[in-house]
């Protein structure tokens, strides 16, 4: 199991890991520790980590996560607009997560080109409101949090005083129709079985995060266990992972199962409440290097040449 880990900030920002068989982060976290990878040494060529999406090009498929509230935490400086901030300068797509649109509209500021997600509102009107808000302000996509719907006691959850709802098949084509209408992507962030991904691609949604919200339920499937599967079914929808992308080598592996880009939180985490931007520059060349290092040692020169079957998994290839 994994340590506690005392994160800065105030106390309960970042809830450490419970030691439970339970906890699906744990299990996310194993799993990709499990896979190996085979050397493809010959003939190989240094990597090109720059990927294109949605008509913009951008230096790495390492992506900033959806993070809400930091501004809260009661510190001398805004992690929201720091960690938008170095995704600019980095040159790779942004994220943000529940923020009211005043708040929204500093972080697009900073020039990211930045993903609003969206709480699934009960009052769907607000869900709207706020993708219509996101795209006045040159958002790069929009989406919703459609695993965010249920709390821990069974019942609708409630953020921040807001009561969410859950969202049917008609509503996620309706959201994808009204996202393209304002002449914005749509993604639906929080997928976890063939089924949602099969629904989202039949809506007309243009990518899906395969994720578990960092253990929202327990017992769930790690996303790159799952991530095989889904991409047999996710037809022309780009698909992108988060959970315990810790460093480049979780990149690679989460690239090399499917992923068009994945999502690093919980790694840019303790430097952006400590540092900043700075930080969090640091953090992410860090996890492009060690990506580049092994597609550099497994033959894959550029994002569309991965291999599952590179890996290995208790004795077995992808």
């Amino acid at each position: 199991m994994e340590k506690e880990v005392k994160w800065p900030g105030p106390e309960g920002l970042i809830p450490a890991l419970p030691k439970a068989a339970s906890n699906a982060s744990w299990h996310t976290r194993r799993f990709l520790d499990e896979i190996l990878i085979e050397e493809r040494i010959i003939g190989t060529h240094v990597a090109d980590l720059s990927m294109q999406l949605w008509g913009k090009d951008f230096t790495s498929p390492i992506m900033m996560p959806a993070f809400s509230h930091l501004n809260k935490a009661g510190l001398d400086h805004k992690p929201m607009e720091e960690y938008a901030q170095a995704a600019k300068h980095l040159g790779i797509v942004n994220w943000v997560g529940m923020e009211s649109d005043e708040d929204y509209a500093k972080i697009a500021e900073v020039g990211a080109e930045t993903i609003r997600i969206i709480k699934p509102f009960a009052d769907h009107e607000k869900i709207r409101s706020q993708m219509a808000y996101a795209a006045a302000h040159q958002a790069f996509g929009v989406g919703i949090d459609i695993d965010h719907s249920i709390g821990t006691d069974g019942e609708l959850d409630v953020v921040d005083g807001e009561k969410l709802g859950t969202l049917t098949a008609q509503d996620i084509e309706k959201f994808a129709g009204f996202a393209h209408e304002l002449g914005v992507p749509f993604v639906a962030k929080g997928v976890l079985s063939t089924r949602d991904a099969a629904i989202c691609e039949k809506a007309g949604v243009d990518a899906i995060v395969v994720s578990h919200h960092h253990g929202r339920m327990p017992f769930a499937v790690p996303p790159a266990m799952i991530l095989p599967e889904i991409k047999k079914v996710s037809g022309k929808m780009k698909v992108f992972v988060d959970c315990s992308v810790d460093d480049g080598r979780d990149a690679y592996k989460l690239m090399a199962l499917g992923a068009d880009a994945v999502s690093t939180g919980r790694a840019i985490l303790p430097g952006l409440l400590k540092d900043g931007t700075p930080a969090v520059e640091k953090k992410i060349r860090q996890m492009n290097a060690q990506l580049k290092e092994l597609m550099g040692y497994t033959g894959v020169a550029t994002l569309d040449a991965f291999d599952p079957t590179v890996l290995w998994y208790h004795g077995r290839q992808f």
